[in-house]
């Protein structure tokens, strides 16, 4: 899946209109992401895994009445992570941001979570203080790939539990396409195997016994059909797509819904019962767009930062990585 002649990589912190922030706690395995808008942006989310867990997710539907947005915050922790977006609350209000409802204003601040308990600390989740500390570090635009943020606790293929799973972590890519700017970022914590979006070649997901190679998460689904009652519900990938487009609420939940296609491109088994799978799209609106073309290109670079937040992780927490099995997926 080649990216078009047309379009210039460029880095996820480069794009109109945002500041990215992460910290981590990483000897308890486990972080947050903080995507904050310098004056205020359009979102919309579109949400296919059956296992979420959301703070305001409300406000993005088309008949909210919230047009606007201050941040979004993708975080480790479960729904014991859920209180960290009080930090990002509490920062932005310090600065004056948010809707103003006379006394005070209140930052309008959305949140998913992806399961990490099984990683690092159980114990140990982001908090407020985790994710205002990503809100200072946003301001010097600290997002990097790998085993930070919310992919600081991250793991592919758990079918057959954490023995056999691989660590992967938060990823990213962006182009431009004239004036157009897209990116996406994901954290990739997902219950089946992953692709590489160029090659389609698998990269990481469930291991062997012997934990030296790949083998098929639908295979063994497909050893015994009968339901499973408590699948290994340790999973979820959350994502935004950032663009400098101009775009409204309902606009973006249209190309949030067609970015869904770079999951699955590059994951399978995905939005199955034990996922959460989530993909926010952000719009700065700085540059008029097509809606169906930033839909597609959507689509695209999410598959792309998923492809990078399997090749940047480390081995960590007793789980080997992409780099350690390259030559033998």
């Amino acid at each position: 899946m080649k990216i078009s002649e047309k379009a210039k990589v460029i880095n996820i912190n480069d794009i109109e209109g945002f500041r990215i922030g992460q910290a981590e706690n990483t000897e308890a395995g486990t972080g947050c992401t903080v995507i904050i808008a310098e004056n205020e942006m359009a979102a919309g989310l579109d949400v296919r895994g059956g296992g979420p867990a959301s703070r305001e997710s409300e406000l993005l539907k088309p008949l909210a009445s919230a047009k606007t947005i201050n941040a979004v915050l993708l975080s480790g922790g479960s729904a014991f992570g859920l209180g960290a977006a009080d930090g990002v609350m509490k920062y932005l209000e310090e600065r004056g941001i948010g809707y103003d409802v006379g006394v005070t204003k209140v930052p309008l601040v959305c949140q998913s979570d992806l399961f990490d308990l099984t990683v690092g600390d159980a114990f140990v989740r982001p908090d407020s203080k985790m994710a205002y500390q990503a809100c200072i570090n946003s301001e010097r635009k600290n997002y990097k790939d790998g085993n930070y943020g919310a992919g600081c606790g991250a793991t592919v293929g758990k079918i057959l539990g954490v023995s056999r799973c691989m660590k992967s972590g938060i990823g990213s890519f962006a182009i431009r396409i004239g004036e157009l700017q897209i990116g996406a970022i994901t954290a990739v914590n997902v219950f089946g195997d992953v692709y590489d979006a160029e090659t389609g070649k698998k990269i990481a997901g469930l291991l062997d016994k012997d934990r030296k190679s790949l083998i098929s998460t639908e295979d063994i689904m497909c050893e015994n059909y009968k339901p499973v009652e408590n699948k290994f519900v340790g999973n979820t990938a959350i994502s935004a797509v950032l663009t400098n487009g101009k775009f409204d609420k309902t606009q973006l939940c249209k190309i949030a819904s067609m970015a869904q296609a770079g999951y699955a491109r590059s994951i399978a088994p995905v939005n199955t019962s034990a996922d959460g799978d989530s993909i926010y799209a952000l719009a700065s609106g700085k540059t008029a767009a097509d809606v169906d073309l930033v839909g597609t290109l959507a689509a695209k670079v999410i598959s792309y930062s998923i492809t990078a937040g399997v090749k940047s992780a480390k081995a960590a927490y007793g789980f080997i990585a992409y780099e350690d099995i390259c030559d033998r997926g």
